[in-house]
């Protein structure tokens, strides 16, 4: 399980946005297959604990991201292209 961690860190390191975004695309799209086969009855919980596993996740990752930002708003104005 230590050397699956090492190959991720890796990847991480060599990738740049774009990889990260067809990465989340993958996630997603496999996440609507499962929900969409789940019985109509039974959605309630998967739905409520996708909800609580977005919340949890999305506010440490945006809490990053606004800090980055600040720190470079701090450093350096953005340069227009």
């Amino acid at each position: 399980m230590k050397c699956l961690f090492s190959y991720a860190n890796e990847y991480v390191k060599e990738s740049d946005w774009k990889d990260m975004a067809l990465l989340k695309f993958c996630l997603c799209a496999i996440g609507v297959m499962i929900g969409l086969a789940i019985p109509e009855k039974k959605k309630k919980i998967p739905f409520l604990v996708a909800g609580a596993v977005f919340t949890v996740t999305y506010i440490p990752l945006m809490t990053k991201f606004l800090r980055i930002i600040l720190r470079k708003d701090e450093n350096t104005a953005c340069e227009e292209e």
